[in-house]
């Protein structure tokens, strides 16, 4: 019986770490002008930023040239950690 429940619990445990993701965000820059186009910059390392693109772009400028965007309204910050993955974002509102 004991032995059981401590194979349960191994594999339990195994499958939520698995699982698990963690994400912050973070606002750069907020101003008044109006904004409802959205540009994002993205990239991904892998195995704890072992593996990751030679250039990362994740630039303010790079994210408005994606979006079309003329006048900033706000710039965000996203990094979403999960096991094996860690994608970082930048995030840029206007018109």
């Amino acid at each position: 019986m004991k032995n059981t429940n401590y194979k349960l619990f191994f594999f339990s445990t195994l499958a939520s770490l698995l699982l698990i993701s963690c994400s912050t965000y973070e606002p750069i820059l907020v101003t008044d002008n109006p904004g409802m186009k959205v540009g994002i910059a993205e990239e991904s390392t892998f195995f704890f930023g072992l593996l990751r693109p030679m250039h990362m772009d994740l630039s303010i400028q790079r994210a408005v040239y994606n979006g079309q965007i003329t006048m900033i309204s706000s710039v965000d910050r996203q990094i979403e950690r999960k096991l094996f993955k860690t994608t970082h974002r930048t995030i840029v509102t206007g018109e």
